[in-house]
């Protein structure tokens, strides 16, 4: 199994916490970068909207833009008009720190909100 899934599925159930990088809570870039094992960026705003500024700390953490999602892959989604959030791809659907079921879940199927941009650390 991928590495990258198997780290975000063993973090499902951790609580969710705003700016969360560890296994007391975390939030969408938290999880991401336990998963990718990476170090997550610093003062960052996903209620900005901004995806070109988010595509940034993407390729600074060493991610690069990929055109097919697969296993393992970071989702960039908008699931309001001024916000982002990260979501790991996994078979059959995607790991993601859910602020309203306040607890990262997988949840299976497509995004439930328009999909910006897939990103692959390698």
């Amino acid at each position: 199994m991928n590495a990258v899934v198997a780290a975000a599925r063993a973090l499902v159930g951790v609580p969710f916490r705003l700016h969360g990088r560890d296994r007391r809570g975390l939030d969408c870039v938290g999880l991401a970068a336990l998963a990718l094992g990476r170090a997550a960026p610093e003062g960052y705003g996903l209620r900005s909207g901004d995806e070109r500024r988010a595509g940034d700390w993407l390729r600074v953490a060493g991610l690069r833009a990929v055109e097919e999602a697969r296993p393992g892959d970071l989702a960039l989604v908008r699931p309001g008009p001024l916000q982002l959030h990260l979501m790991i791809v996994v078979p059959g659907g995607h790991v993601h720190a859910h602020a309203g079921l306040r607890r990262v879940v997988e949840m299976p199927g497509a995004s439930p909100w328009p999909v910006l941009g897939h990103w692959r650390g390698e």
